[in-house]
């Protein structure tokens, strides 16, 4: 353009008038301008939204050809795979559910055996602890505690003979899994009213164990049978009557209940090895020796019934510190609470959704029934003999002869090795219950009574003397197959 101003301006000079002149040169400039302007226009249509240009100038369009292959690339990404295996896919799905259910149900286990770990851990200490009478009058000369004992044990023992009335109402309302998270926060209750020792603390705490103890035992074996189950349709998942989640045959999941109850008891009874932690690590340098405690004791065996004649009533050295009690009891809470975690986080649900609401439709009176209908069954009445042995024989394990002959042959130095003794041999031959996947399964209770029935006339015609060491061996021997009769009992009832 300067160059054409340029060109007319020497054409004026010279006196030549171009054609059109300058005038003509600006008029075709605006209407190029005015040209561009209408195809810009175009690219826009009358709802302002922004439209493909046409052909020409500076759009630029997709070649077909890459537009086929873009299309072809998002077919093969979205359309069944080559190397996708439906049935194998599958397979792996449902073995890691498998995994899950052995996950849960070692879980529980674990959970269980911490959970009573601290409750005998700690009910252990604080019985040794209260009989001395130095420790009484120092703690209790003031408080009025002297027979607190007594009414703890009362309300720990009495109190589950009513628990059939409500546990069926409980798991109910709360379901399994959240009553085992429950009973466990019960537990842990009872541990924390152990820094302030007072009536109203201690009572009311042990009166909660007490009703808490058939719920935790019902939901249990209610959670371990369902898992069992559960194992079962995972690993038959082709049958017609799982993929219809129909009603399983009957005994068609027998094998895997034996065989996670088996497992649950191996774990569980480590809690009586955990439990002489506390006896062993902290109470066991405060104890006398066995020349003071035994000093006036006469006889052993059979012949004692309830607290050894003239064992001493002073049994510690030197009162342990309150701040090591306070630790003692604070690392006790702390598994309390990793037992509650446990269950909370690690333990899956027993029911599924649709489950839970066929359960959740059954009425509160058919719930508060159904103990009473379960009796209808001869087989269930034939085992409450064997229900009610299993538990005096613990007790009579853990009290009755540790205190009749081991404390008072060996002395209460050696109690912790004893209870670890029968928690060890009770874990290992829980194995044996596998046995019963060839056997009959009345063989396992059958066994055990025969165990300790041939154990109790051994006590009976033992001839022992109070403090003789050299009787460490055949202590153990005895415990050990106290513990054998005692895992086949559990095991046969479960």
């Amino acid at each position: 353009f300067n160059l054409q101003l340029e060109g007319e301006k020497g054409n004026q000079e010279e006196g030549v008038c171009p054609p059109g002149g300058l005038g003509l040169i600006l008029h075709e400039a605006a209407a190029t301008g005015a040209m561009e302007a209408i195809e810009e226009e175009r690219t826009v249509d009358d709802c302002g939204v922004v439209v493909a240009p046409p052909n020409g100038g500076m759009n630029e369009l997709l070649d077909v050809g890459q537009e086929d292959n873009m299309q072809g690339q998002m077919e093969e990404f979205l359309g069944p795979q080559a190397q996708y295996n439906e049935e194998e896919e599958e397979r792996k799905y449902y073995r890691r559910k498998r995994l899950g259910v052995i996950k849960n149900v070692v879980a529980s286990s674990f959970g269980a055996m911490i959970v009573y770990g601290v409750y005998m851990g700690l009910l252990q200490m604080q019985l040794i602890l209260h009989y001395d009478m130095t420790y009484r009058e120092v703690k209790y000369s003031n408080l009025g505690l002297e027979d607190i004992d007594r009414k703890m044990l009362m309300g720990i023992n009495v109190t589950p003979i009513i628990g059939f009335l409500y546990t069926p109402v409980l798991i109910r309302f709360l379901g399994t899994k959240w009553m085992m998270f429950l009973a466990s926060g019960i537990y842990a209750l009872f541990v924390s009213t152990n820094y302030w020792e007072r009536y109203y603390t201690l009572v009311p705490s042990a009166v909660a164990i007490g009703v808490a103890i058939v719920p935790l035992w019902a939901s249990l074996g209610n959670y371990i049978t369902r898992m069992a189950q559960q194992y079962y349709e995972y690993a038959n998942y082709r049958e017609e009557h799982v993929q219809e989640q129909k009603k399983l045959p009957k005994g068609a999941c027998h094998n895997y209940i034996i065989v996670f109850q088996s497992l649950f008891y191996v774990i569980f009874n480590l809690s009586f090895v955990f439990a002489e932690l506390p006896m062993r690590l902290v109470l066991h340098h405060h104890l006398h020796e066995n020349k003071h405690i035994l000093a006036n004791v006469k006889i052993c065996g059979a012949a004692i019934s309830g607290v050894i004649p003239g064992f001493n009533t002073t049994v510690l050295t030197n009162l342990p510190r309150s701040m090591l009690l306070i630790q003692v009891e604070s690392v006790l809470m702390g598994f309390a609470f990793l037992s509650m975690i446990i269950f909370l986080v690690l333990c899956g649900p027993a029911y599924r959704p649709t489950e839970e609401i066929d359960l959740r439709s059954i009425g509160w009176g058919n719930i508060f029934q159904l103990p009473f209908k379960h009796l209808r069954d001869y087989r269930l009445r034939l085992l409450c003999p064997f229900f009610i042995y299993s538990g005096f024989e613990v007790i009579f394990a853990v009290s009755g002869f540790s205190l009749s002959y081991g404390v008072c042959i060996l002395g209460l130095k050696s109690l912790w090795l004893l209870i670890v003794v029968y928690g060890l041999s009770s874990s290992v031959f829980s194995l044996l219950s596998l046995c019963l996947l060839r056997l009959p399964r009345w063989l396992a209770l059958i066994g055990g009574a025969v165990v300790h029935g041939v154990l109790l006339v051994v006590l009976m015609v033992l001839s022992v003397k109070p403090s003789s060491p050299d009787q460490l061996g055949p202590l153990l021997v005895i415990t050990a197959l106290w513990g054998l009769g005692s895992a086949l009992n559990k095991t046969g009832i479960s």
